[in-house]
């Protein structure tokens, strides 16, 4: 696909501006040069046919020749690096560290309102029982939160718990449509009653997982409905590579 722009405007510096903010270009879309260009030449795409598609790759290459392997990510007690965030990259699984320092956004984005559990909490809490896990929030009053987000990684799978503290009700969100053995048992060994949701998003491949249960933690906390689908995923990993580097959600 070709656009009309004046022939003085370049992608170039936009792309440079992006490289140093994002460590990579793992996260760019085509979208995001296109506005950049309208924001600077405003609708007067006249004088001359530029290959969005061309440019992008060109200046790709000469800025992926300046290595960024320092490029790093520090947000309160997280840290990331491009290794972390090139996990989002393609069809790569999402580790540990992208995990929760999402969780850590989420959290500040619904004010604390909303409390993300650490990915190893669940781990922790099967391996070694309560007496392994309740110092985890000896500072924080989960009866004042209105939703506990429980990520859980078994085996090689993401799945979420979540908590309505209003209700005392449990929710376990799974996009393969897998109920653990060990997620039932933690539910049962509550007083609240718990479920596992109908007709909630799906994934259609394997290696998504990781990605889905932050797209449902970040709606649930958000209390917006979960409309996204397999077909949204690479747009949704590249909105929360930004995201992260960023340190905010995005609207």
């Amino acid at each position: 696909m070709t656009f009309l722009v004046k022939m003085s405007v370049s992608p170039s510096e936009f792309l440079e501006l992006f490289y140093v903010t994002y460590g990579s270009f793992i996260p760019l879309s085509e979208t995001d040069v296109l506005e950049h260009l309208k924001n600077k030449c405003s609708t007067d795409f006249i004088d001359k046919k530029l290959n969005i598609h061309l440019e992008v790759l060109k200046y790709k290459a000469g800025l992926a020749s300046i290595p960024m392997n320092c490029f790093k990510v520090d947000y309160n007690k997280h840290t990331l690096t491009l290794e972390d965030l090139s996990t989002l990259d393609d069809q790569n699984w999402v580790n540990d560290q992208v995990i929760n320092m999402y969780g850590e956004l989420i959290m500040e984005a619904t004010e604390h309102k909303v409390h993300f559990f650490n990915s190893f909490f669940h781990r922790q809490l099967v391996a070694k029982g309560y007496e392994g896990v309740k110092r985890w929030t000896k500072k924080v009053d989960l009866f004042s939160k209105s939703l506990l987000l429980i990520p859980i990684h078994l085996e090689i799978h993401w799945s979420l718990i979540t908590v309505d503290m209003a209700n005392h009700h449990i929710h376990y969100y799974d996009s393969q449509g897998i109920v653990f053995k060990y997620t039932i048992e933690l539910a049962l060994l509550t007083t609240v009653s718990g479920s596992h949701p109908q007709g909630i998003p799906q994934q259609k491949n394997d290696s998504d997982c990781g990605v889905f249960v932050l797209e449902y933690c970040k709606c649930l906390a958000l209390k917006e409905p979960l409309q996204f689908t397999q077909d949204d995923m690479p747009k949704v990993r590249k909105r929360i590579y930004k995201e992260l580097c960023d340190c905010k959600l995005s609207d």
